[in-house]
């Protein structure tokens, strides 16, 4: 490979919560190791890789510079997401009008559900669910309203379309959570999962928000299909939001976008998002996307989504063959693993907690899984050096799963 997907990066010291937040977070982070085990971060959704040298070599001509004073972002920030969609996903036409920024995905989320829905209002969102969603739709004052996904014969995450559509009935929902590909679990959905989902929403008059940040994470023989390319009504009634955070491990420098084609709704986004007087871009953060889109970066990605790719078929055809009792559906996008150990507990007398701290005792610093809505799981980061991944299972084997 041209990249480096190999070298183990020392990150204590460098502002790292995946490696020095250990034991801060009570109920969040993992305990740190024991002693004579050095941590495997495998928790926090960041990945331990160095990112494209494109994006430091853009933000360092910047820094070059010796003002940073106010600033409009550029055309070519707005040309190179529009380069980018275009090539990724295959958006044929997208205009500068319909990008916009935003300081989070979670942000933006809330300025469209603030758009959509009054305080108290439920929301629709699937689960297993990601504890950002949950977490800032309670904050907010909305009420989040759980359509489980569930596993079919060949252990794929599917949509249940009939409970969905009955809980829209029943709440009186007018507003739902999309997330494309699916966080925790790794679906990444088909066209026509996609278009019988937006069927729902257009029959009951429901906004959708669609999350769609790990959409450039996709393993080898998977395709993302943005929401708002099934039709025309899923592009009338549908936010978007995107990052290069997931994908170029930039989630430090902050800045997300938006893509709403519906001129009415995007108005009231942008107001809404403008209310707080922070939502605004830094400029180190825009020069930061614009190189991370060069280039050198559609290889990176290319060259990620296959190392990713190994890791995932790697850690599931070890749990298969190691861990009787742990189940995995294989993810088809992200590089998170959501592993069920109810059967091996129950057959060895173990709960959930006893598991995920025998983990975290040797170094495997895994994230619980049940605030995820997952009673049994424990949520896993791949996006590590596979010499890391094959030492956390060999604990995982010798020191938690022996039994």
């Amino acid at each position: 490979m041209k990249y480096d997907f190999t070298s183990i990066m020392e990150r204590h010291g460098k502002d790292a919560i995946a490696v020095d937040g250990l034991g801060t977070m009570p109920g969040f982070s993992p305990d740190p190791p024991k002693e004579g085990f050095d941590i495997i971060p495998m928790w926090v959704a960041d990945m331990n890789f160095p990112t494209v040298p494109t994006v430091q070599e853009a933000m360092a001509e910047r820094i070059g510079h010796p003002a940073f004073g106010y600033f409009s972002p550029s055309d070519d920030y707005f040309n190179a997401i529009i380069r980018w969609q275009e090539r990724r996903n295959g958006v044929r036409d997208l205009e500068k009008k319909h990008i916009g920024y935003e300081n989070g995905v979670l942000g933006g989320l809330l300025s469209a559900l603030n758009v959509f829905c009054s305080k108290g209002d439920h929301v629709l969102l699937n689960s297993p669910t990601y504890i950002g969603f949950t977490k800032s739709l309670a904050n907010n004052g909305y009420r989040a309203v759980h359509s489980p996904l569930y596993l079919d014969e060949e252990n794929v995450w599917r949509m249940d379309y009939e409970d969905m559509e009955k809980k829209i009935v029943e709440y009186k929902i007018h507003a739902a959570v999309f997330c494309s590909p699916y966080n925790p679990v790794g679906r990444v959905w088909t066209r026509d999962e996609i278009e019988r989902a937006m069927e729902i929403f257009k029959r009951h008059n429901v906004f959708v928000v669609s999350d769609e940040i790990w959409s450039d994470i996709i393993t080898l023989g998977h395709k993302h299909i943005p929401t708002q390319s099934v039709s025309e009504d899923a592009r009338q009634r549908t936010v978007a939001l995107y990052a290069p955070s997931k994908t170029f491990n930039l989630a430090g420098l902050v800045g997300s976008y938006h893509i709403i084609y519906n001129d009415w709704i995007r108005d009231r986004v942008e107001k809404e998002s403008s209310l707080s007087h922070y939502n605004e871009m830094n400029v180190l953060s825009m020069h930061a996307l614009i190189g991370a889109y060069r280039p050198e970066g559609y290889e990176w990605v290319d060259e990620l989504c296959a190392t990713i790719t190994g890791n995932i078929d790697y850690a599931a055809d070890y749990i298969e063959t190691h861990f009787e009792g742990v189940k995995v559906s294989r993810p088809e996008g992200t590089y998170m693993l959501f592993i069920d150990v109810e059967e091996w507990c129950r057959k060895h007398g173990k709960t959930l907690e006893e598991v995920e701290k025998a983990g975290w005792d040797v170094g495997v610093a895994w994230q619980d899984g049940k605030m995820f809505f997952g009673p049994w799981s424990i949520r896993m980061n791949l996006a590590l050096p596979l010499s890391r991944v094959k030492e956390a299972f060999e604990r995982l084997r010798r020191y938690v799963f022996q039994g």
